[in-house]
């Protein structure tokens, strides 16, 4: 009975792991799919002559930059679309150029 304990926990801990890897994967593959995608869309819409709405937050995201304060600029950013720090700062700087 001693035995069969950590042979029972070691396979709970190879399943758990198993779960994770196959759903880190599909997260992976879903984010690169939504990507081609959003660059299509980008690629129609400039081929139609289309401009995307643009959210009036982002007025405010470029008087911040205008005036230096890049991390306020990143922080509105986060707030205004929900993106995470890396994909706001990713943004905030392409705003920049």
């Amino acid at each position: 009975m001693d035995s069969v304990l950590p042979v029972v926990i070691a396979l709970l801990v190879l399943a758990a792991i198993m779960l994770v890897s196959a759903t880190d994967r599909r997260s992976r593959s879903l984010e690169r799919r939504l990507r081609q995608l959003e660059g299509k869309v980008d690629l129609l819409l400039a081929h139609a002559g289309i401009q995307e709405p643009q959210d009036a937050r982002m007025a405010e995201i470029d008087q911040l930059l205008t005036q230096g304060k890049k991390i306020q600029a990143i922080k509105v950013h986060r707030e205004a679309t929900g993106s995470g720090l890396a994909e706001a700062k990713e943004a905030v700087e392409r705003r920049m150029r």
